[in-house]
């Protein structure tokens, strides 16, 4: 059973993804909070695997209480979906440095919500195309203010042009079909380059790719 937390200050939205993700057999909302701070709290006396966080919330917003549950311990490990909007993109970035795995817009798809809350439950990030894509090559300019061409000295050619199709949002499938690869090859590349970047997921190897100018905006995966 996947234990997720939900905190929005839109009572509303709170009851639609609570009804939404409690209707699947292997989800069970199990925290509901106004704000970060609230939030927080309520996570510490309950354990939970995913936290779904709105990004413009009173008593603490999304952004705060996601760098403020990487930093602690206890909170390392709860995986965080941002809920957001396009308006709000210069903060993407932010909130990927912070540790967050995934990203929503709040009229996305509710079998994509669902879909989220499984995938990074399961330990990977959600690299959507109709989402995060979009919204790192809307940040990609700010992003690669912060670039460091020594990031990327330790990778091998091949390293480098897998973790550009990382950055480009194709899966460990994908890029073995793209490489003429195994996926388990492709799967062996991508962890290797998590460690010498200490990324943590692929959603920081996405920035990564951005900043280093491996991918830029308007690029795609085909």
């Amino acid at each position: 059973m996947i234990r997720v937390a939900i905190a929005d200050d839109h009572q509303l939205v709170r009851a639609g993804f609570r009804a939404l993700l409690d209707s699947e057999p292997d989800i069970e909302v199990v925290v509901e909070a106004s704000g970060g701070q609230e939030l927080l709290a309520r996570i510490r006396e309950v354990a939970v695997d995913v936290a779904l966080l709105d990004i413009r919330m009173p008593d603490g917003d999304g952004l705060w209480t996601t760098e403020q549950m990487a930093a602690d311990p206890a909170l390392a490990d709860v995986r965080v979906v941002i809920v957001t909007t396009f308006e709000l993109d210069e903060y993407v970035a932010r909130a990927i440095r912070a540790g967050a795995s995934g990203f929503l817009v709040k009229d996305t798809e509710p079998v994509d919500l669902i879909r989220a809350v499984r995938v990074v439950a399961a330990g990977d990030a959600l690299l959507s195309p109709g989402v995060t894509r979009r919204l790192l090559e809307r940040a990609a300019d700010g992003l690669r203010d912060a670039a460091d061409p020594a990031v990327l000295a330790d990778l091998t050619e091949r390293e480098s042009e897998v973790l550009r199709l990382v950055g480009q949002g194709l899966t460990n499938e994908e890029i073995a079909e793209r490489l003429y690869i195994s996926p388990l090859t492709a799967k062996t590349h991508v962890s290797r380059i998590m460690q010498k970047l200490h990324a943590r997921d692929r959603v920081q190897l996405v920035v990564l790719a951005y900043e280093n100018g491996l991918v830029r905006p308007g690029w795609n995966a085909g």
